[in-house]
């Protein structure tokens, strides 16, 4: 993973973030296409969700970026120590996304409402649909956090061992546009699924 051609790889990694647009913007067409049909459905599916954990798990994922930001930006600088704290703490913060999530869907799943479950197969079709993209696509995005954050403890080893430096930082740089996508991806999950009105 190590690039000899830091533009190469910089292309590379742009054009599969792109195959990452159009996977979550199929879902995100789908999730309109039933939005529309099933607009009373989809309202009482998102009053049903917490808007505290949606709206800290937005406010983590934003501090994040923040944070992958300074990492890159204090490599720059010739400030190694400081940009392996940063990554740190990016990492940090997607783990605490994904733990505020998990204690999220076991409130949801407690309470009978998961995908085939008997509580919500009495639902009207709408909330049926609308609970079904909700743990799809917020699941399919935690996957993407978890190997976001794989990828920057990669990271951060080979800042510490001095393989990513201030004039070999592609890899870094890299890893943070995925971060930067994740982070981008909720920020539209957020209003889809917790501010619906």
């Amino acid at each position: 993973m190590h690039a000899k051609d830091p533009e190469a790889a910089k292309l590379g990694m742009w054009l599969f973030l792109f195959t990452e647009i159009l996977l979550f913007g199929g879902l995100f067409l789908l999730y309109a296409s039933y939005l529309y049909r099933f607009p009373d459905e989809f309202h009482v599916g998102g009053k049903q969700l917490s808007l505290i954990y949606g709206t800290v798990n937005t406010a983590i994922l934003l501090i994040s970026s923040w944070a992958v930001a300074m990492s890159i930006s204090a490599l720059h600088r010739n400030r190694d120590s400081l940009s392996r704290k940063m990554l740190l703490l990016t990492i940090g913060l997607g783990l605490v996304f994904l733990v505020n999530k998990a204690f999220e869907w076991h409130g949801k799943i407690a309470a009978g409402i998961y995908p085939d479950s008997p509580v919500l197969n009495t639902k009207p079709d709408g909330e049926v649909l609308f609970f079904g993209l909700y743990y799809l696509m917020t699941g399919l995005h935690g996957i993407h956090v978890l190997i976001g954050c794989c990828l920057l403890l990669f990271a951060y080893w080979w800042l510490r061992i001095g393989k990513i430096h201030r004039t070999d930082y592609a890899l870094l740089e890299n890893v943070g546009l995925y971060w930067h996508l994740v982070d981008l991806i909720w920020v539209f999950l957020f209003p889809l699924f917790y501010l619906i009105a």
